[in-house]
């Protein structure tokens, strides 16, 4: 269990494969899920062989580049006759953009970021201001959604997984993710220090009034307590394996993986909202981005619509960001949605402004820690 740690985004696309080839989802869901995401084709080009009038938005690649679907992709465009919205699957990657703006050879309009990184790269001058005169800046459900930098039209959660067969009763928090005398067992914790640090100091007793700054000396004594019994993940399915094969009792997953074995096992793998942290799924705009001012047209679109996003839960589990998107989601899915009122209640919404300044050094310094 080593190399970098997996993003969300990254997860989303390798989770939207593994059900397509397990047969969870049929082919109609899996494009429109797929294009939900942000992924779709590359756009015919002219008898002249130019490129019609596109929105390049740049994801993590692998199979999704194939899809082509209804949630965010064809509203947008059918209100822009004449722009397509294509698929870069190159990994939008702090570097890469950095590359394209400082040669002045931009070829991206909008990219999978997070909310630290779109301050890390405003910082550098390496992205645009989201134009709030533009995209809708009152239709999301808190203003961490709507960043100087990025913007939001997904949300996910980094909860508290646990196998209820291992333990007389469920652990309510990450206090008792820390008691090893009460909930014996080895625990799962992702290979970095985004809200790994933020658990630890919640089983401390910090509560989301008082999380941030993150004291990043005291979260790391913290962890050293039960070094001996923790794991470490990279990407997504491997922390689901880890749960599934009973590898560790408990551990810090996104929402959407716990989702998933929380259906495979009829719930004797589950999760609990308390505590939960609650993050923005950002997207940003590179500086001299060649479609312009239609970038920020497209991610108003994708805020705005509040219908598309709960078609994203339903295919991946994403969470919806716009405020009257949670009361058009079906029963039987609310338990799944992070933004959900009563479940976004439970949580607390990341540290985005310390973790964009901290990030890069803290990480260093977890990473340390836990390899030793």
């Amino acid at each position: 269990m080593s190399g970098e740690a997996q993003s969300f985004h990254q997860d989303c696309i390798v989770l939207a494969n593994e059900l397509w080839r397990r047969g969870r989802v049929d082919r109609r869901t899996f494009l429109a899920g797929m294009a939900a995401l942000g992924v779709v084709p590359v756009a015919a080009r002219d008898a002249r062989g130019q490129a019609a009038r596109e929105i390049t938005m740049v994801n993590w690649g692998g199979i999704a580049n194939q899809a082509f679907g209804r949630f965010y992709g064809e509203p947008f465009m059918a209100e822009n006759p004449g722009w397509r919205v294509v698929q870069d699957s190159s990994g939008p990657s702090l570097g890469r953009i950095r590359s394209q703006v400082e040669s002045g050879r931009v070829t991206w309009d909008l990219c999978d970021s997070s909310g630290s990184s779109s301050i890390q790269l405003g910082g550098l001058n390496l992205v645009n201001r989201i134009d709030y005169s533009i995209v809708p800046r009152d239709v999301v459900i808190d203003p961490a959604f709507t960043l100087e930098f990025g913007a939001a039209p997904y949300s996910f959660s980094s909860v508290l997984v646990y196998d209820k067969s291992k333990f007389a009763e469920a652990p309510k928090g990450w206090a008792d993710f820390w008691d090893l005398r009460k909930f014996p067992g080895r625990r799962l914790l992702r290979r970095d220090a985004l809200t790994s640090l933020d658990a630890a100091l919640m089983s401390m007793g910090r509560t989301k009034e008082n999380l941030y700054p993150i004291d990043v000396r005291a979260a790391l004594a913290r962890i050293r307590e039960i070094r001996r019994e923790l794991l470490f993940w990279t990407s997504g399915s491997e922390s689901e394996n880890i749960m599934r094969t009973g590898e560790a009792v408990m551990g810090l997953l996104w929402h959407t993986r716990a989702k998933v074995l929380h259906e495979e096992t009829q719930g004797r793998i589950t999760w609990t909202w308390d505590q939960g942290i609650l993050q923005q799924g950002i997207f940003v705009i590179p500086r001299g981005n060649p479609a312009g001012e239609m970038a920020q047209r497209c991610l108003a679109s994708m805020l705005s619509k509040p219908d598309p996003q709960v078609g994203l839960l339903q295919f991946l589990g994403n969470g919806p960001t716009h405020k009257e998107a949670a009361a058009r989601v079906p029963e039987n899915y609310r338990i799944f949605n992070p933004t959900d009122p009563a479940n976004a209640a439970r949580q607390v919404v990341i540290g985005t402004s310390w973790w964009g300044e901290n990030y890069i050094r803290t990480n260093q310094d977890y990473l340390d820690e836990i390899s030793t």
